[in-house]
């Protein structure tokens, strides 16, 4: 993937529900647990990409829990509004570019989903092994979640549980 600009990409994340619980993948690039997502590539357009990668990274059908008005037009495509945007830090990967100068960070759109269908497919170059993880079990030391990440583990099970 090209990155469009010097020092920030424009990815999704899609935290995926399925019975009380949420789906997290081993990075291998990143060695943690994350969500489903990836770069917006130059010919799309958010939507695109989160379904996209929703396809290549685990293969579930999924229902996105966003606000989309029904306004479309000639021209004019509405987009499901995100629950969240942020934008993180990605660690280089080489340790001499480190510097603060060289810092490359991610403008995130993230989103919430609810599974409609059960079978992972796994994105065996990319990522090590998935779990379907409860809010019981998001504080396990084994998972070593982000502030972030637990967040917004939380926020969607949270947001499934009202659907």
């Amino acid at each position: 993937m090209p990155h469009i600009h010097k020092r920030y990409d424009f990815v999704v994340s899609v935290f995926i529900v399925r019975r009380s619980k949420v789906l997290l993948i081993y990075h291998k690039k990143y060695n943690e647990w994350l969500p489903i997502g990836g770069h917006i590539e130059l010919d799309e357009d958010p939507e695109e990409a989160l379904y996209r990668e929703i396809k290549e990274e685990c293969g579930l059908k999924v229902r996105i829990l966003a606000d989309c008005p029904n306004i479309g037009h000639g021209g004019v495509k509405p987009l499901p509004t995100p629950a969240y945007t942020d934008v993180h830090r990605i660690p280089p990967a080489h340790p001499a570019l480190a510097r603060k100068d060289w810092a490359h960070k991610h403008i995130a759109f993230i989103y919430f989903g609810i599974a409609q269908t059960y079978r992972v497919r796994l994105h065996v170059r990319e990522h090590r092994e998935y779990r379907w993880v409860s809010a019981s079990e998001l504080k396990k030391p084994e998972f070593k979640l982000t502030k972030s990440i637990l967040f917004y583990c939380r926020k969607a099970l949270q947001k499934a549980a009202s659907r």
